[in-house]
């Protein structure tokens, strides 16, 4: 990504909305920042690493996830084009990661330091409401999820995938948008344990499955099995 091509993606962001193509580029001039590459699989942040810049993902997917004690990775959330990390922390006094932070495809991200980020709110409200916007709207959406991974039962999180990903396909033979593995990370499970209950649910007569799909066999029984 050229110099020019960044310009452009920071100028159609809604936090630098009011700021003119002159302005953003005088001020990124200084050096607090960094624009960095990341390949898939590459960790951005180590989970309990002092967080020391806001994090405005240029291209790409990044996942959030956690490791417990038994080896068990949950994917809390996934972040792509547009998003921000970081802005919870930075500014914290415990601003360390709580959770580790990968890449899930190549992605670029542009870090922003504090310095830089304090430049930006005294030059500009807009800036500076959406930034609070974006904290306070990052801060329900992971609390939101770990409230509802965790009360969750494994059958519960699989029929509500397959309600969200039926309805999106519109078809009842639901193609996996990534490996079964990966989706055991989403729901913080292991992959037997996740392999175990569709071979459950296979037998109560509610779905099918291979490799790449998973068939609902009766959609009135999967709501009802929920």
């Amino acid at each position: 990504m050229n110099h020019q091509d960044f310009m452009a993606v920071l100028s159609s962001h809604s936090l630098f909305a009011d700021f003119s193509n002159q302005a953003l580029n005088q001020v990124f001039r200084a050096h607090y920042y960094e624009k960095r590459e990341y390949q898939k699989d590459q960790v951005i942040h180590f989970q309990n690493e002092c967080c020391r810049t806001m994090d405005l993902i240029l291209s790409g997917r990044v996942a959030v996830q956690n490791l417990d004690s038994e080896g068990n990775v949950l994917t809390i959330s996934i972040f792509q084009d547009g998003d921000v990390l970081g802005a919870n922390l930075i500014f914290s006094s415990r601003n360390t990661y709580p959770m580790t932070v990968l890449a899930q495809s190549p992605a670029v991200i542009l870090h922003l330091h504090q310095e830089l980020i304090l430049e930006l709110c005294q030059m500009n409200r807009t800036f500076m409401i959406g930034l609070m916007k974006v904290i306070s709207d990052k801060t329900l959406i992971l609390s939101d999820k770990i409230n509802a991974i965790s009360m969750k039962t494994i059958r519960q999180c699989i029929i509500d995938f397959l309600r969200y990903e039926s309805r999106i396909q519109k078809s009842q033979i639901v193609r996996l948008p990534s490996s079964k593995k990966e989706l055991a990370q989403r729901f913080g499970i292991q992959r037997s344990s996740l392999s175990r209950e569709l071979n459950k649910m296979r037998q109560d007569g509610l779905i099918d499955f291979d490799a790449k799909t998973i068939t609902i066999r009766n959609i009135n029984n999967l709501n009802e099995s929920s």
